[in-house]
């Protein structure tokens, strides 16, 4: 099994992504769609991972920490305190979640890898071999953010994907529509 990074993402019009560690709009039919996303598999018998970094992790409200159904990676520099929490795996590199991706036993367990932020795991998985898709949900709107959406690159082609709607979608008088671009360069090397 190969492995691929496929990020999902939802960013208003100046590529702001968050605010006070948190969402700066409340969208609960795009809040369902990422779930759908990052939990379907086509394997009833195995899990998709998410991998976030240590303040998306500490975003997540109490009641819904875990992310069920899921492999909730962590990666911090400093290590996170994961005691109590099931299907939960500290990291301090990127280079250790490859390691636990590629190891034979845990491989049977997976299927998908969605890298769900911030800004920096948005960063070095768009910028490895493993960068596959970016799922990103463009809010038509500017939002007053601290965080924000790295740079992506100039060769990504946008795609379709049938789980994912194409026409604009509107709730709360906020304007969105998603979008999907694949990294032509994966596999590749």
């Amino acid at each position: 099994m190969v492995i691929k990074f496929d990020l999902i993402a939802a960013a208003c019009e100046n590529m702001g992504i968050g605010k006070n560690n948190d969402l700066p709009w409340r969208l609960k039919s795009e809040l369902a769609y990422f779930s759908q996303m990052t939990t379907q598999t086509s394997d009833a018998n195995k899990k998709n991972v998410v991998l976030m970094g240590r303040k998306t992790w500490d975003a997540i409200p109490p009641k819904f920490k875990p992310l069920n159904q899921r492999y909730n990676f962590i990666m911090s520099r400093a290590g996170v305190n994961l005691e109590g929490y099931k299907d939960c795996f500290s990291f301090k590199s990127l280079d250790e979640v490859i390691s636990k991706l590629q190891d034979e036993k845990f491989k049977q367990q997976y299927e998908n890898v969605w890298v769900i932020g911030g800004s920096y795991i948005y960063e070095a998985t768009m910028n490895s071999k493993y960068f596959h898709r970016l799922y990103l949900t463009k809010v038509l709107k500017t939002f007053d953010c601290d965080t924000f959406f790295p740079k992506m690159k100039d060769n990504l082609v946008k795609v379709s994907d049938p789980r994912v709607p194409e026409k604009i979608q509107e709730e709360n008088g906020i304007q969105f529509v998603y979008h999907v671009y694949e990294n032509p360069d994966f596999n590749k090397a």
